[in-house]
């Protein structure tokens, strides 16, 4: 028996199975720059990053000397009673970041969850308004609140509810596939017509508090909205005085070639949620948000006694000087123009290939049975995660059939290449009818 298996078969006794989305039989012993290395010295290019946690790479010097040396200063003091420099220098810089042409204030929690959780929070208390609306397909976290926001899995949803009240969802604006699954997108007035209706006949616009959109759907399957939409939705808040906030969990912090991927479409949020990459790895999520939004809620109505700890903020700051330093914006547009321009060849050439979308090296591979009614073809595209972990590339599938490329923005033009072999060797397999050997029972979302 392997090192792995015994540590997986150990983990087996003991980690409850609501804690893990099992793909493959990788146990990580050390990881650099975009390769992962398992217990028993197997090296895979990883192209999923942590889940999107892993920007700047793995174990990148300047954000462990970052860690270490904070760490011998002292490892926290709560800035819920207190005061200490690397949250101010933090603050400022994330005020300076985020989109938005006006005064900002920001804060700290540990994870994705808890922000979005404050954004029903500071939308509500802002607005004095009941109601918070989201997208179908959305993931915003495992809290209660963000859950109740989140409508992409029945797991996430049934055995505990009821979930929290006051949540409505409408369809997100999909330029692949239409409505309810349908084989063309639909135009901007349908997208928005079943809000309209919703305003018209069940929830009073002006009890809505808040509408919360990623602007790239992630986990829904790196979808892609309409142009014009966001544009519109603006609009229409505006018009009824509905704050628009954007989770930009996934996609934000150099992703897609920006600090927010907000940058590439003409709108402004009124708040929005960083986590994952922003401290490295080390847990730590902010809201930004206009001031007197932010400032509608006193303490201690959002703080958490390790939130905006010392080491994840001198983490923080190291992982965004990397990307300035090392020019890791134009690093993922460029890289994800690379790839692209292979990739984008798969549509044509393979039978299996539907869509190639994203920005950046944020980037949704769907992998359909039938192009003209977009089926999707699950099964298929976890038979290509397992070809791709076999030949030393990591990457899984989310909404059941999508392949999800958000390799570390520092991965080299060499481990996209050889990547980009695998894949399209895993392609032509399974054209070929060569991947039935392998059993997917049990895998993925």
């Amino acid at each position: 028996m392997s090192k792995a298996e015994e540590l997986i078969k150990e983990d087996g006794r003991y980690f409850a199975t609501s804690g893990r989305i099992k793909y493959y039989p990788l146990a990580i012993d050390h990881g650099y720059g975009a390769t992962l290395v398992d217990v028993d010295g197997k090296a895979y290019i990883d192209l999923l990053s942590s889940a999107s946690s892993q920007n700047v790479g793995h174990a990148p010097k300047r954000v462990t000397d970052a860690i270490k040396k904070q760490v011998d200063k002292f490892i926290h003091y709560t800035p819920a009673n207190m005061y200490h420099e690397p949250a101010v220098k933090l603050s400022k810089k994330l005020c300076e970041i985020a989109p938005g042409d006006y005064e900002k204030r920001v804060t700290f929690g540990l994870s994705g969850s808890d922000a979005n959780d404050g954004i029903i929070k500071f939308a509500r208390a802002y607005t004095g308004r009941p109601y918070i609306i989201s997208f179908t397909n959305a993931y915003h976290g495992s809290t209660f609140g963000s859950l109740s926001m989140s409508a992409i899995s029945l797991n996430m949803r049934k055995h505990y509810g009821p979930l929290l009240n006051g949540f409505y969802h409408i369809p997100f604006p999909d330029k692949y596939r239409g409505m309810y699954e349908q084989p063309h997108a639909n135009t901007i007035e349908e997208y928005l017509a079943p809000l309209k209706e919703m305003f018209a006949k069940y929830v009073p616009a002006e009890e809505v508090a808040c509408i919360v959109v990623e602007t790239i759907q992630g986990d829904g399957g790196l979808l892609e909205a309409v142009e014009g939409y966001f544009e519109a939705l603006e609009a229409l808040c505006h018009e009824h005085g509905i704050l628009l906030a954007v989770d930009d969990i996934q996609q934000g912090l150099s992703r897609t070639g920006t600090w927010s991927s907000v940058d590439h479409f003409n709108f402004t949020p009124d708040l929005i949620t960083f986590g994952k990459s922003l401290a490295g790895g080390l847990p730590m999520s902010a809201i930004v948000g206009r001031k007197e939004i932010i400032e509608s809620l006193e303490a201690p109505a959002h703080l958490f006694t390790t939130g905006a700890n010392p080491v994840s903020c001198e983490a923080a700051l190291a992982t965004i000087g990397m990307i300035e330093e090392d020019d890791l914006l134009t690093a993922a547009s460029e890289k994800g123009h690379h790839v692209r321009q292979r990739m984008n060849q798969w549509v044509e050439k393979y039978h299996y290939v539907g869509d190639v979308r994203g920005i950046g090296l944020s980037i949704g591979i769907d992998i359909v049975s039938d192009k003209q009614a977009k089926t999707r073809a699950s099964e298929e595209a976890l038979k290509i995660c397992n070809y791709c972990f076999d030949h030393g590339v990591v990457i899984i599938a989310v909404a059941g059939n999508v392949l999800r490329f958000q390799p570390p923005l520092v991965i080299t033009y060499e481990q996209l290449d050889h990547a980009l072999d695998v894949i399209e060797a895993a392609l032509q397999a399974l054209e070929e009818g060569q991947l039935d050997n392998y059993s997917i029972e049990g895998q993925g979302w």
